[in-house]
């Protein structure tokens, strides 16, 4: 069977993230920008130029953001002979689920749970840590438990300002080192950083007292580094583990078009 290669796309609430993947290997992850649509869309382009041309190329879109997704659709289908496809409505998303696949919104949960436990292959729980945390839980055998779903760090701070008169408006970054917020600014970092760390942590320690042994601990999205560098209860950050899993998403759909004896 020849190596799949196509171009990955994960829309978010915030930002859209792109790359084009060879297998299950990712080429230059690029995170932009909705504000952008043409740029996002030229980013899109040159993925695809830096694939093989006489192969197939095809563009997986996954989507938490329809609006945007469709717009892109479109610009792309005016433009691109390549076959497109919607990862949860035309490809299947490879995973068990112990829950009605109806009541989760979005796909890139799924996709996360998906490439946590390729890599893996054991019990994990998936901090995804962007516009909104979500902390899910992905068993021994790879079934997607579902989990929690919180505000993000930003949309926190937003919050605070917003809804108060004397709260300033706080760009996200890392806390200092003092043990105390030594001024409003450096007090909402605190409280945000470490009330997502908090949450995380309480959540997993459920997890793991309901399933019987402590899983391994993934964090991706956008702010993810930021907010669990240097914290030992995650065992890693993977950024780009929801475009992991529209390559696996895709591996999957061809090696079962295979099966079927469709060669297209």
């Amino acid at each position: 069977m020849n190596t799949l290669q196509l171009v990955a796309i994960s829309v978010g609430n915030t930002r859209t993230h792109i790359a084009a993947a060879t297998g299950t290997v990712l080429a230059d992850p690029k995170s932009m920008s909705n504000i952008d649509l043409g740029a996002i869309i030229q980013a899109i382009l040159a993925a695809r130029e830096s694939l093989n041309p006489d192969s197939p190329r095809p563009i997986l879109i996954a989507s938490n953001n329809d609006t945007l997704a469709d717009q892109l659709g479109s610009a792309l289908t005016d433009q691109l002979s390549e076959s497109m496809y919607r990862v949860g409505d035309d490809l299947p998303i490879p995973i068990q689920v112990d829950l009605a696949p109806e009541t989760i919104t979005g796909s890139d949960r799924l996709l996360n749970a998906v490439a946590a436990f390729d890599v893996l292959q054991q019990a994990c729980v998936v901090v995804d840590a962007g516009t909104a945390v979500t902390v899910d839980f992905i068993d021994g055998k790879g079934t997607f438990h579902g989990g929690a779903i919180a505000p993000g760090a930003r949309m926190q701070l937003a919050a605070l300002h917003k809804h108060t008169d004397a709260l300033p408006d706080v760009d996200l970054a890392a806390p200092d080192t003092e043990v105390f917020g030594r001024s409003t600014a450096e007090a909402m970092l605190r409280g945000v950083n470490l009330g997502i760390r908090g949450l995380v942590r309480t959540t997993v320690e459920q997890y793991a007292e309901h399933y019987g042994a402590f899983p391994t601990i993934i964090a991706t999205g956008g702010d993810a580094d930021l907010l669990f560098r240097g914290d030992e209860f995650v065992d890693r950050v993977v950024p780009d583990l929801t475009l992991l899993g529209i390559a696996l998403a895709g591996r999957e759909a061809m090696a079962t078009a295979s099966d079927d004896g469709d060669t297209a």
